[in-house]
């Protein structure tokens, strides 16, 4: 596997930012980041009232015991932005999904605004995992292992820093 995050300085902190392209439609790789049924094959499923400003359920469905964590709907544009921020035990995230579609490709770009001293490392090959994974669901392909990415990524996130 290799890394793709780039780690870019904005006027708040510090977005680790990952990007990802799928040859479909927006509303289809939308409905596989926001559509409970689907977000289950990469991520995990959700549950609650989704709407801006609400707080519902997401299942980690591929993190060691398979927590539950809250995450607030912070903004919700259909098909182009997602914006949550999530708590787990291991502290709170805001992430956010932008979408855009050209010549019938979509990109997804993936940031998460990072809290100062975030694990850079854990949290870059994290979300590498992840986005791979929502790639195989779409694709029907194989899921990855996260031993592929943490800790071979390790390095080359240390050196964004």
């Amino acid at each position: 596997m290799t890394p793709t995050g780039k780690l870019i300085t904005t006027g708040e902190g510090r977005d680790l930012v990952l990007v990802r392209t799928y040859r479909a439609p927006i509303e289809d790789v939308w409905a596989s980041v926001t559509e409970p049924e689907r977000t289950a094959r990469w991520f995990g499923p959700w549950e609650g009232d989704a709407a801006p400003g609400a707080t519902i359920r997401v299942r980690m469905s591929f993190e060691e015991d398979e927590p539950w964590c809250e995450t607030r709907i912070d903004a919700c544009e259909p098909p182009h932005r997602l914006a949550l921020s999530m708590s787990d035990a291991s502290g709170d995230w805001r992430v956010e999904l932008l979408l855009a579609e050209t010549a019938g490709v979509t990109e997804l770009r993936f940031a998460h605004h990072l809290a100062p001293g975030a694990p850079l490392a854990e949290m870059g090959a994290g979300w590498e995992y992840y986005l791979d994974l929502l790639t195989a669901a779409r694709e029907g392909a194989p899921r990855p292992s996260f031993t592929d990415y943490y800790p071979a990524m390790k390095p080359y996130y240390d050196a964004l820093t």
